[in-house]
């Protein structure tokens, strides 16, 4: 069992900046993929960025790509995701989400195939 915990969520201005992290416990996620994803009220989870196991692969959304950035550190079982230029359409609660996954560049964007995920975490920009 995994579990994640987000934090670095807050309220910022848009053009600001926010680094989110997630830390993982219960096992090491060195082998799995992970991912962020986004929600805001009446609204399906949005993919936001994954990355593959060894960090050498990334998915971005197109709505994020040039201003969000992901990286893991596997020796502190975390990933990051540093946002960077924000907009008041990125308010929204930030999961982080989890997948034992392939040896492979493989990151999957759909939320259904990640079997792990935290309590989110509030991003507010204002405008």
């Amino acid at each position: 069992q995994v579990q994640l915990v987000e934090s670095g969520g807050g309220l910022v201005q848009a053009g600001g900046s926010l680094r989110l992290s997630c830390a993982a416990s219960g096992r090491t996620v060195s082998s799995y993929i992970l991912g962020w994803f986004r929600q805001t009220p009446g609204k399906e989870r949005e993919f936001v960025v994954a990355i593959n196991w060894r960090g050498d692969s990334t998915s971005y959304a197109d709505s994020v790509k040039g201003r969000f950035t992901i990286s893991r550190d596997n020796a502190k079982n975390t990933v990051y995701l540093q946002m960077n230029i924000l907009k008041p359409e990125d308010t929204a609660a930030y999961y982080c989400a989890a997948q034992l996954g392939p040896s492979t560049s493989y990151v999957p964007k759909q939320p259904s195939l990640y079997r792990y995920w935290g309590q989110g975490t509030q991003v507010t920009v204002s405008s």
